[in-house]
């Protein structure tokens, strides 16, 4: 726990939290090709379907993530970027925490996201596994390529007691490991279950 910590909806024209956005552009594209990299600008996070949240420990802004509506049961992770002093302090694992208690309390079955596949992304994607990710297709416009995974979640309404801190219990403390190993499956059988019929969003850039 961060002394003074909130998580919050906020506005993504703030002036710290466009320069944390900005940033979070910059590796993104330093890491993938323009044509597969779908890291939002302020403008883009403006998008009535996403809603946007800051995490902030006494006032100072140290990371960001967002919830985009794909569907009635189908929501998308968006943005999470932690800022650079304030990384292996929790604050990752925090937000995502609460993302995917803001997609259960909104009625949301199923939450997917796409990150990249460089070693530069190999903290996310564990970070992803440790909260019960899985690999699958392809959803909501995306297409398929070697620089992109994505990731989904079916939702269990009754799991992960809320703990206090706008996190689930069980899942924070499933998260304290450092290293899981890496889930075996079938891919193509898990993309068409998990991610396929669901998508009905459109991807953004």
């Amino acid at each position: 726990m961060i002394a003074g910590e909130q998580i919050a909806v906020d506005d993504p024209g703030k002036p710290d939290i466009r320069a944390l956005l900005e940033r979070h552009l910059r590796f993104a594209l330093g890491q993938t090709p323009p044509e597969h990299s779908f890291a939002l600008d302020t403008d883009g996070l403006l998008d009535p379907a996403i809603t946007f949240f800051s995490f902030r420990a006494d006032g100072r802004l140290l990371g960001i993530g967002a919830l985009k509506r794909l569907g009635p049961r189908h929501a998308e992770i968006k943005s999470m970027h932690t800022d650079q002093a304030a990384r292996g302090r929790g604050v990752g694992r925090a937000m995502l925490a609460h993302l995917l208690d803001t997609a259960r309390s909104r009625g949301f079955r199923q939450v997917s996201l796409e990150t990249g596949t460089t070693a530069a992304f190999a903290p996310a994607r564990a970070l992803y596994e440790s909260a019960g990710f899985v690999p699958c297709g392809p959803f909501a416009g995306y297409q398929p390529s070697e620089d992109n995974l994505f990731m989904t979640l079916e939702l269990d309404p009754a799991s992960f007691a809320v703990d206090g801190r706008g996190g689930g219990k069980a899942w924070h403390e499933e998260a304290e490991f450092a290293a899981l190993p890496r889930l075996a499956l079938d891919l193509d059988a898990r993309s068409q279950r998990l991610c396929g019929p669901a998508g009905d969003g459109q991807a953004e850039s």
